[in-house]
């Protein structure tokens, strides 16, 4: 593995640690327990089993560093130049129906910079991680994003609101634009690792609406460092409105014109 800084060596470590734990539960997951948090929402013993881990290995690494997490929302630090972004499980409907692909997700923000992100790839174990200035890897493999130019070749990303979630028709408008510029369109259920895909080149391109910043912020360090672009579908923060967009520099104005229409 290429070198990593303290801070990012500590970030895989725990990752590392929360992943082995969901890959155990999800090889049991008749005796998973489960309750219900909202429609289509469901909380797990295993998804806040990881949280438990990711939080205690982070704040013994950095003590005063704050926190944004999924489950326990925000936590305030003594350092308030530092904040952790971290979903625990991005992906835990997929878990819950024995599907495979589901991720652990770390974000660093510095001085309301992302500077750092991890993802975990549970079941593949494909560990994503990323470092400002420092490039994207998979495992020892540095990434770049696709070189795919023509919107006809590309294979894009997306995420589709459910029960009663995010405008229903204007996803589906999106989505039959896009579909019929592009070679195709995937729905898998888990942000943080479409925009790692993104960054290894498997997609050439991602756009959701109504995600929360632990579902992006890992990710968007990633597809940065690949030599993508990372932005708001209409010109905004996508860390505080939650509508991200990312593709290559080619195609990213063709992506973002079919999206908006």
């Amino acid at each position: 593995m290429p070198q990593t800084s303290p801070v990012l060596t500590m970030m895989i470590a725990a990752a590392r640690k929360a992943g082995r734990s969901l890959a155990r539960d999800f090889g049991e997951l008749e005796n998973l327990q489960v309750s219900r948090k909202g429609p289509s929402d469901f909380v797990t013993a295993a998804d806040l089993k990881a949280e438990k881990t990711l939080f205690e290995e982070l704040s013994k690494a950095r003590p005063g560093y704050g926190f944004l997490m999924e489950e326990r929302g925000a936590v305030e630090g003594s350092d308030k130049t530092h904040r952790w972004i971290v979903d625990p499980l991005d992906g835990t409907t997929n878990l819950m129906h024995g599907l495979p692909h589901f991720a652990v997700s770390i974000g660093l923000e510095r001085e309301g910079v992302l500077v750092a992100g991890v993802v975990y790839n549970v079941v593949r174990d494909e560990l994503f991680w990323a470092e400002k200035g420092q490039g994207a890897y998979m495992n020892d493999k540095r990434l770049r994003v696709g070189a795919r130019a023509d919107m006809r070749d590309a294979l894009f990303a997306t995420g589709a609101p459910f029960n009663g979630r995010g405008d229903h028709s204007q996803f589906l408008q999106e989505i039959g634009r896009v579909i019929e510029r592009t070679a195709g369109v995937r729905r898998w259920g888990a942000a943080s690792l479409d925009l790692a895909y993104v960054a290894a080149g498997r997609f050439d391109g991602f756009w959701e609406r109504g995600l929360s910043p632990w579902d992006v912020a890992a990710g968007a360090v990633l597809v940065r460092e690949a030599g993508g672009f990372v932005g708001e579908i209409d010109g905004g923060d996508f860390m505080k409105t939650g509508a991200v967009i990312a593709a290559n520099s080619a195609l990213m104005p063709h992506l973002t014109k079919a999206v908006r229409g």
